[in-house]
């Protein structure tokens, strides 16, 4: 698995013909096609998108997103983190260890990160090392995040 290569994905209307093999999962998110779409303006825009190609196809996704720590109502004291949304890895290719290469990469910036996991997707994402956050209720958007911290990372239980 360690030669496997996440690549960030070009903001082009081939990733985007791309995107259309992939499946959502829940109701409550918007298609990263969409997200795409709207994005579009050239191929070197700087991507939030990322994926792993099995030969010219792509595989597996993610979307990744810098947040500053002024809208931080994850952690203690407030921090920059990702937010990773949309990870999928298609159908034929689950249980080979791409989804979890993915969140590998993004736990490479060694930032703290923030999720909002699909339907039946707890167990992925504790194996992953993830838990549920304490966070800001009075910033609740009806989701149920689960947040990894970096090693050396220490996080002060919030005030529900």
């Amino acid at each position: 698995m360690s030669d496997v290569k996440v690549e960030r994905l070009l903001i082009n209307y081939k990733t985007l013909e791309e995107f259309k093999h992939f499946k959502e999962y829940g109701n409550q998110e918007l298609s990263m096609g969409e997200d795409l779409e709207d994005n579009i303006v050239e191929n070197d825009s700087v991507s939030p998108f990322y994926g792993i190609y099995y030969g010219n196809n792509l595989i597996a996704r993610m979307s990744l997103y810098r947040m500053s720590k002024r809208y931080d109502a994850y952690f203690e004291p407030p921090q920059d983190y990702l937010t990773l949304w949309k990870l999928e890895v298609l159908p034929n290719y689950q249980g080979n260890g791409y989804g979890e290469r993915l969140v590998e990469f993004a736990k490479s910036y060694s930032l703290p990160i923030k999720t909002n996991p699909r339907i039946n997707s707890h167990g992925f994402w504790e194996k992953m090392g993830f838990q549920k956050a304490h966070y800001d209720m009075e910033r609740d958007l009806g989701e149920n995040p689960l947040i990894w911290l970096p090693e050396g990372v220490n996080e002060q239980t919030r005030k529900d």
